[in-house]
């Protein structure tokens, strides 16, 4: 668990969801896991919707909410969500990064991107899952990452070291557990 390091008020305001509501004031109401994806067409950003539709219900029974940045528009990123199992989702779009370098989220180099490990997790992923590959929708070089913010505070992240990791997205939103 990373120490948790209040965000700059003025940043969570900018970050506007699709409803309109800032995320500063939706991580005050509950917390949230804040989920950065790499372009819709990166067979990860494709493996990760459909591991996180998998665990949608069990992160929101914790009383979590799941909120993704991404780098389309949001009627593209509506198509993906509904793709996944993931509709009525809630989002940010940030086709020019400015959240993602906010968070510390970094451009890729060549081995976090095309690097051996990356290709056999591509392979299967892409190939054996059957998540494929599609447009680049969005800059192919920013890296993704995760974030647990409660309070306008990160609980907890996940920072990708190379494309292909594959975060546990459950076991990050337990430093937010709701007291009852």
């Amino acid at each position: 668990m990373v120490e948790a390091k209040k965000l700059d008020e003025k940043l969570l305001s900018r970050m506007v969801l699709n409803t309109g509501e800032t995320l500063f004031d939706y991580s005050l109401r509950q917390p949230v896991l804040l989920v950065f994806l790499r372009h819709f067409g990166c067979t990860f950003c494709r493996e990760a919707l459909s591991d996180i539709s998998r665990q949608r219900s069990r992160i929101e029974e914790q009383g979590s909410r799941i909120i993704f940045v991404h780098m389309a528009s949001d009627d593209i990123a509506e198509r993906y969500f509904t793709r996944y199992g993931l509709e009525g989702s809630l989002h940010i779009s940030d086709p020019e990064c400015k959240f993602y370098a906010a968070f510390g989220l970094v451009k890729g180099n060549f081995t976090q991107l095309f690097g051996l490990s990356s290709w056999i997790r591509g392979f299967s992923a892409g190939v054996v899952a059957g998540h494929g590959v599609g447009p680049q929708l969005g800059d192919g070089f920013q890296m993704p990452g995760v974030f647990a913010i409660q309070d306008g505070e990160v609980k907890d992240s996940f920072i990708h070291k190379l494309a292909s990791d594959r975060p546990d997205y459950l076991d990050l939103m337990k430093c937010c557990a709701l007291e009852e």
